[in-house]
């Protein structure tokens, strides 16, 4: 028995042994990797730039951005210089590393939507006290407070993971490291303790996700009430962004965590994976900027 200290590196999941194949993947990581730089770039470079757009929910959408683009980039670059490299290797230290980093991101990027929820209800449902309850250093407050939650969650699980003993080897099937894959290095019973404290962060997770369906449950009430249809539309359009990547972020993950062992295998694991660490920063400017007039707009001055 040994601990992960005594382990030197990890072997990652490779999507292909074809020499071929790996260059088309990394061909196709690159792409999307550029896509998601692009993207988010442009929205983090618009709301900063055009004065119209410095408002909180903008701000939040900043925040965004800048988590979509850091998840990205924890974990898409390190595939493609294996690939390109023909090896499955990453350091000890370089896995520790993306496990904080993938952990930090995702729950604060989650946080984060759960406060978006909370901007788009005041907005819609009490709009008299919006500048009260979302000023700008009521809107650094709750942003701090996303980031500084993430960080102690990350802080916690990534060291009470790497203190566990593996005695199952040092292979993870996965293409980056992910909790549930190194804890499924450890000897028997020795996990227990880290899924106490992931069932902890379920619970938070359950919390914020009932505070989005709530939030949301009052928001459509208040639309169907406005008599106009222009302001019924005006009001979706800034509602539906946010709902389209909550369901996409929560689809994806959830179902990568609670799948029937019966369909669970490494490459249906790696699609599964994919979808929801890479597919989600790259779709997310997208689905911001259709049905967002100012945003386009912004974009749009911003390219010419």
């Amino acid at each position: 028995m040994s601990n992960s200290s005594s382990i030197t590196q990890f072997l990652l999941l490779a999507f292909t042994d074809t020499r071929e194949l790996q260059l088309l993947h990394f061909g196709l990581f690159l792409g999307i990797y550029l896509a998601a730089l692009l993207g988010n770039g442009l929205i983090i470079t618009a709301v900063a730039c055009d004065h119209r757009l410095h408002t909180p929910m903008y701000f939040f959408l900043l925040n965004l951005s800048l988590l979509d683009l850091g998840s990205i980039s924890n974990t898409v670059p390190k595939s493609m210089a294996n690939s390109l490299g023909d090896t499955r290797a990453i350091s000890h230290k370089g896995c520790v590393a993306q496990v904080f980093l993938f952990v930090f991101l995702i729950s604060t990027e989650y946080y984060i939507l759960t406060v978006m929820a909370y901007d788009r209800y005041v907005a819609i449902c009490i709009p008299l006290h919006y500048w009260t309850l979302l000023g700008s250093r009521a809107s650094v407050h709750m942003a701090a407070a996303a980031w500084g939650s993430g960080f102690l969650n990350a802080v916690l699980h990534t060291a009470n993971t790497f203190s566990l003993p593996l005695c199952q080897g040092n292979a993870v099937d996965q293409f980056f490291c992910e909790i549930p894959q190194i804890l499924k290095l450890s000897c028997s019973d020795a996990y227990l303790r880290e899924l106490g404290l992931i069932m902890f962060s379920v619970l938070v997770v359950f919390m914020c996700f009932l505070f989005i369906v709530l939030s949301y449950v009052q928001i459509f009430r208040a639309v169907l009430r406005i008599p106009s249809q222009q302001g019924r539309h005006k009001a979706f359009s800034t509602c539906l962004p946010h709902l389209s990547v909550v369901s996409l972020f929560l689809s994806t993950a959830v179902f990568n965590h609670i799948k029937p062992p019966s369909i669970s295998s490494p490459s249906v694991d790696l699609v599964v994976a994919v979808l929801y660490s890479v597919v989600p920063p790259v779709v997310n400017p997208l689905i911001y900027s259709m049905r967002n007039q100012e945003l386009k707009d912004a974009l749009w001055k911003l390219i010419q």
